[in-house]
């Protein structure tokens, strides 16, 4: 979307479809939209998703608005996106515990949802190995994109949900050896004296800890390398913080991550810091930095008379060193900070989700603990 409010009607991400789910949950349940409006808005969407062609059960990454047809993202991948498909899951299983009732259109929307959530072949991405998941299928190109799905970053639900599959799930062996590499996947070393339990140094950009954790909660979720993700978030999120406290004035915010860039779509931290702020990186930290969080988002309002203020939002991006401003919404990191506000608040998504069989069967079969949650044996 851009700032004025014209949409860029040729593509849309089948993440930010993952998210807008979300949002339109949090808009009926806040009241913002009428439940009968969220639920029609809801089954014209799943309407289009089940038009799209799909690849072994997984959406690509772009697809075209209007005829729903693939726009391939970059080389080699014109096919299944498997991580993509896991954020459009996640939104998807929220949707549908959150409209469980009986009525015709919950229906309509219930069994949409479970038809495109059991179709997910998250096994066959295995290649069949006990290894990682994989990244990318193309019909043309096979596996030549060759990135396997491995921790620390954004896709922990890829794993959960392909756990939790009742006819395509993996081997929990594929977790171990491939998203947390035999144990690889621990850090333990402290930066700008914070101690980060997982990840690279310094945590990288924050969406990592963000996008699977808009519907997974962390709330002492635990397994065998991390005693408590709440702790990992928490750090990640800090760390971030203080790195941009030590460069950027207090009055232009926090927040690294990825977004909208001067010269076209980057990905900053504080190891890779071109001086562009993200929003979303700051904003959708409030569960973990309610403090930094809240007062940054006072800072983002009133940024230079509200310049980077937008008809839905704040904008994806700005550098306050030269000025600039993006002139884009990007639907992947307006989502989460829905989401995150909504699980501050309430811990709404975080209960739906946690809630269905999937995750449940999922974080089991994986050996996650989580108290206030009864998993299934």
């Amino acid at each position: 979307m851009r700032s004025d409010g014209k949409p860029i009607h040729e593509i849309a991400s089948i993440s930010g479809i993952g998210f807008a789910f979300l949002a339109i949950v949090v808009g009926a349940y806040r009241s913002w939209i009428t439940a009968a409006d969220a639920l029609e808005r809801t089954n014209q969407i799943l309407s289009s998703l089940g038009k799209v062609k799909r690849y072994h059960g997984a959406f690509p990454h772009f697809v075209n608005a209007a005829t729903c047809e693939l726009i391939p993202f970059a080389k080699f991948d014109d096919g299944g996106d498997l991580v993509e498909t896991a954020f459009l899951m996640q939104g998807l299983i929220c949707s549908r515990e959150f409209f469980s009732g009986s009525t015709p259109a919950e229906r309509k929307l219930q069994t949409a949802v479970d038809e495109l959530v059991q179709a997910v072949e998250w096994d066959w991405y295995t290649k069949g190995e006990s290894g990682p998941l994989w990244w990318h299928w193309s019909p043309r190109h096979a596996w030549a994109r060759n990135l396997p799905i491995q921790g620390w970053n954004e896709a922990l639900s890829c794993y959960v949900l392909a756990a939790g599959s009742c006819k395509y799930g993996i081997d929990p062996a594929c977790y171990h050896s491939g998203w947390a590499r035999n144990g690889a996947i621990s850090n333990g070393n402290e930066y700008l004296g914070v101690r980060l339990p997982l990840g690279d140094p310094f945590g990288g950009p924050l969406f990592l800890s963000q996008y699977s954790f808009c519907a997974l909660d962390p709330r002492g979720l635990g397994d065998g390398y991390c005693s408590d993700y709440w702790m990992q978030i928490h750090a990640h999120a800090k760390i971030n913080y203080l790195h941009c406290r030590s460069r950027y004035k207090d009055a232009d915010g926090w927040g690294l991550s990825a977004c909208d860039g001067p010269r076209g779509y980057l990905v900053n931290s504080p190891i890779n810091d071109s001086g562009v702020i993200a929003p979303t990186a700051a904003l959708s930290s409030i569960p973990f930095l309610p403090t930094e969080a809240i007062e940054t988002a006072h800072q983002f309002l009133h940024w230079r008379g509200g310049r980077i203020e937008g008809r839905f939002g704040l904008m994806d991006s700005f550098k306050p060193s030269t000025g600039w401003v993006s002139k884009t919404h990007l639907a992947i990191n307006q989502g989460p900070i829905v989401a995150m506000i909504e699980n501050y608040r309430s811990g709404l998504l975080w209960d739906l989700f946690m809630g269905a069989p999937e995750t449940k069967s999922g974080l089991k079969r994986l050996g996650f603990s989580s108290p206030g949650q009864q998993l299934m044996t």
